[in-house]
């Protein structure tokens, strides 16, 4: 095809490209062709008629099936809009717009029309300041929208985030990425998959600036750019990448590139890197081409792959990465092989693919992070702009506080109880957490309680947490009448799980019941009742597998994945068990398999069949029971899943981890359920500097048995050497004003103390873990002295808003750091590696030192201050 004017500066070959893909998008999703492309039956300019093939070309199945066509076209109005309004929009290339600024997607968040929204509140603020100042100054709005708090892994919406006005980082990077594009500045969310040296992960975001991209701590705003606290673990990473919903050229290095969708490597913008070549051989030598070669790194007690990369024809692959330890695994037709690759081994690697089977007994390797590095010096800010900063986030901080009073309160709670007659504290917990949204949760209390008594409730206590934020009237109402008029004779507990509870997995939550009760005739309906498994073959005739996007798989609504008739397995495994709780049948994703169940007369009831791509296995299940090692040392950690170990089951090459919550500790107790197979339990011990001790335990399970394996950890010896001491003669202020000298904050049998920044997520994170030990550090007796700086004060800090702390948390200011001089040089350097964490004894010396962001330094700590009251009191 030819066009006379190249639109976004594409050739005649890129737009035909386009032409293309967006042809096979139209055929692809013909079962909802209404509801997606009739709005290009309306007049349409040739920029928007472009833009919109081009967001259709690379859009997710997920978004064509749960989406209408006008959301998509509001978007791309808006985009090209907002980029003839803005000073900078002729500055910004073609091909950034279309990749860092067009995109209506950034995560997994469910799709709202946010641009106008956002634009309208953020461009008088941006439209007289240079590039680089609007992002800094999108960053101040963004914290005063939002700040940090942990979450589940459903990702929510922009608007979410705003009427929420807290999320995890993945949520506040969405935000302030969404916020950077709705005024037309290329913006991208940036992460590592998993931390070497700490567990859990990390995103933030980077925008485009006039020639040249820079990173931010979304809704962490700095008084410059390329600052923030992760700089220092960011410098220790394996991988730190972006994903691009669309073909991308570069010019960074490209990690993975399929379908449409593209995920580009920007490591060595932060941490040093190097290339790992990796060749692929069979059993006779021969190349292997299009094997998977996963590079994983331990975290959360599991291998994760950080990378997933297809041999080429001369079956090599490569990756960039950082100077860690990886475990580096080949896959292909179910055979392996594997290698445990050392940060200073040869760059070249050569892996046989000759194993179906595990190994067997006990196998212990240590995993070494990369090690921390030493930043760029930063010129030194004038003392007049850190102030402003300063002043800036106190006010963000007051602006957010003041939109959170507007919430709906405990004594609004007690009086909608006494109106509807429900239980004021189970009303109260439901309120606060739907915080934002707590007058729509309210209205439907008030609107349905009268009717059915306690039910609405129950419904909202059946749901996520989350969900209290952003499900609506009409989702609750269609939930709520849907699921009674199935009551049947189910016990009260099993309808409340598994039939009156509308979510399923992490997929976006909607009205689906009288979809589905339309859908089949009363004869059908009676029939799936009486034999759920033709349920099954039902939706085999008529549906189709058609794997998503890595990051969207199990992201599709049951509506959407209906309408177009085709989905991932785990989209089309919602889609079932959504549509048995709407006949009334009891279904769930089982526990830790996350396959779809649905409950007879005989028990839970596997549904292997789903799909094509579903393997035909037995239906019967064998047992693990754990044991305790009896010959364990005292200094072995108490076992904690996803803390500490895992369970994880070889199916075609890849070990695949078992999904039990985080932190259960309860395991020896009662037997694991799983399916038969070859299993891999691994167990990990962390070291101060980020090394893990690793064990692998193998074992198989079989049909109807119980096997025993006995869970042990590699011995750890603890070292608490004297480190230094602490000025203790400093004066403090108490929050009640009172000045106190920090020695008669400090217990006789030592202390935790810690220099803090409320308000970042570090911080939050090691007040989060030491809520989580009040219990320990209780029995334990020791004194917690969390120490804020006068420059990280705000006025709106509330200490009662962390109840759960232990009881001897003592929150005082500090405002000459005196206290630490000598041991934390720069304690307010802009990448300060706050909190800073001491461990003292009794003498007052420094046992014990953690700095900046790192998961479990709170366990570390109470481990340590354990240590060292044993062998005080062993020495009396």
């Amino acid at each position: 095809m030819t066009s006379q004017t190249l639109v976004f500066s594409m050739d005649a070959q890129s737009l035909e490209l386009i032409e293309q893909k967006f042809q096979e998008k139209l055929n692809f999703a013909d079962t909802r062709k209404d509801k997606l492309f009739h709005v290009f039956q309306q007049p349409l300019t040739e920029e928007e008629a472009w833009a919109l093939k081009y967001v259709y070309a690379y859009m997710p199945v997920n978004d064509l099936a749960d989406y209408d066509g006008e959301l998509f076209l509001s978007h791309v109005r808006r985009a090209l809009d907002i980029r003839k309004r803005v000073p900078w929009g002729e500055r910004v290339p073609d091909h950034l717009f279309l990749h860092f600024v067009l995109p209506y997607r950034i995560n997994t968040e469910n799709i709202e029309d946010f641009r106008g929204i956002i634009f309208d509140e953020l461009a008088d603020r941006t439209a007289k300041l240079s590039m680089a100042d609007a992002i800094l100054e999108t960053n101040y709005w963004c914290h005063e929208k939002a700040t940090y708090i942990g979450s589940d892994l459903r990702t929510i919406s922009p608007l979410t985030m705003i009427r929420n006005a807290r999320g995890r980082c993945g949520e506040e990077s969405t935000l302030a990425v969404a916020a950077l594009r709705s005024i037309g500045i290329p913006a991208r969310q940036v992460y590592t998959p998993r931390w070497a040296h700490c567990d859990s992960n990390h995103a933030w975001v980077e925008a485009w600036a006039d020639g040249q991209w820079y990173y931010i701590g979304a809704c962490e705003p700095e008084a410059g750019l390329n600052q923030g606290w992760f700089s220092p673990p960011a410098r220790r990473a394996m991988l730190i990448n972006t994903r691009i919903f669309a073909d991308y050229p570069g010019p960074e290095d490209i990690t993975l590139s399929e379908k449409g969708y593209t995920e580009i490597n920007l490591l060595e913008n932060y941490a040093p890197a190097h290339t790992i070549c990796v060749k692929v051989i069979n059993e006779q030598g021969a190349p292997v081409s299009e094997a998977s070669v996963r590079f994983e790194v331990y975290n959360s007690a599991e291998f994760y792959p950080i990378a997933e990369i297809k041999t080429d024809a001369q079956g090599e692959a490569s990756f960039k990465t950082g100077h860690g330890d990886l475990v580096i695994r080949a896959v292909s037709g179910g055979k392996w092989g594997e290698i445990l690759f050392k940060a200073q081994d040869s760059a070249h690697v050569e892996l046989v693919l000759n194993s179906l089977e595990q190994p067997s007994g006990i196998l212990d390797f240590d995993m070494v992070p990369p090690p921390e590095g030493e930043g760029e010096v930063v010129a030194s800010l004038p003392e007049e702009k850190i102030l402003n900063h300063n002043r800036r986030l106190e006010e963000g901080t007051k602006i957010r506080s003041g939109y959170e009073d507007t919430f709906l309160s405990e004594e609004d709670a007690f009086a909608l109880a006494h109106t509807t007659g429900l239980p004021p504290e189970r009303v109260r917990d439901i309120l606060q957490k739907a915080r934002g949204n707590s007058r729509e949760i309210a209205a439907f209390l008030e609107g349905f309680s009268g009717e059915f008594g306690e039910w609405p409730l129950q419904l909202l206590e059946s749901m996520n947490e989350k969900d209290l934020i952003d499900t609506f009237r009409p989702t609750l109402d269609d939930h709520l009448i849907g699921s009674l008029s199935q009551r049947g004779q189910w016990a009260e507990e099993t309808f409340v799980k598994y039939i009156l509870c509308p979510r399923v997995s992490y997929e976006m939550m909607v009205p689906y019941r009288s979809v589905f009760q339309n859908a089949y005739s009363e004869e059908e309906a009676a029939a799936f009742r009486e034999d759920p498994s033709k349920l099954v073959c039902k939706l085999e005739q008529s549906y189709s597998y058609y794997e998503d996007l890595p990051n969207l798989k199990g992201k599709g609504n049951p509506v959407g994945t209906y309408s177009l008739m085709k989905g991932d397995p785990q989209s089309l495994d919602i889609l079932f068990v959504a549509v048995c709780r709407s006949l009334g049948i009891p279904a769930r994703l089982h526990p830790s398999e996350q396959k779809p169940q649905y409950l007879s007369d005989k028990g839970w009831e596997a549904v292997f069949s789903l799909t094509s791509s579903r393997n035909q296995e037995s239906s019967s299940w064998g047992m693990l029971q754990l044991l305790k090692d009896s010959e364990a040392r005292e200094d072995v950690p108490s076992a904690s899943y996803a803390e500490n170990f895992s369970l994880a089951r070889l199916e075609d090459g890849v070990y695949k981890t078992l999904i039990y919550p985080y932190g259960h500790t309860d395991i020896y107790s009662d037997p694991f359920e799983v399916e038969p197979g070859a299993y891999r339990l691994t167990t990990g011990i962390r070291l101060k500097d980020g090394t893990v001790r690793v064990r692998f335990i193998y074992c198989t399970v079989r049909a109807g048995d119980t096997t025993e394996v006995v869970l042990t950890y590699r011995e750890t010896v603890v070292d608490i050497p004297v480190l230094g001491k602490l000025a203790t003669g400093n004066e403090l202020t108490r929050l009640d004003g009172s000045e106190v000298v920090l020695k008669d904050l400090l217990g006789a049998e030592g202390a935790i103390a810690a220099w803090i920044e409320p308000e970042r997520e570090p911080t939050k994170h090691l007040i989060r873990e030491l809520c989580e030990l009040a219990e320990p550090l209780d029995k334990l007796g020791v004194p917690i002295v969390l120490v804020i700086g006068d420059t990280e004060w705000s006025a709106s800090f509330d200490s009662g808003a962390y109840p759960k702390l232990p009881i001897r948390t003592i929150f005082v200011r500090d405002s000459s750091y005196a206290s630490l001089s000598g041991f934390i040089s720069k304690p307010a350097a802009h990448e300060a590696g706050y909190p800073h964490l001491f461990v003292l004894d009794n003498q007052d010396q420094i046992r014990y030192s953690a700095s900046g962001y790192k998961i479990g330094t709170g366990k570390e700590a109470l481990q340590i201050a354990a240590a060292i009251f044993q062998s005080l009191n062993g020495s009396e």
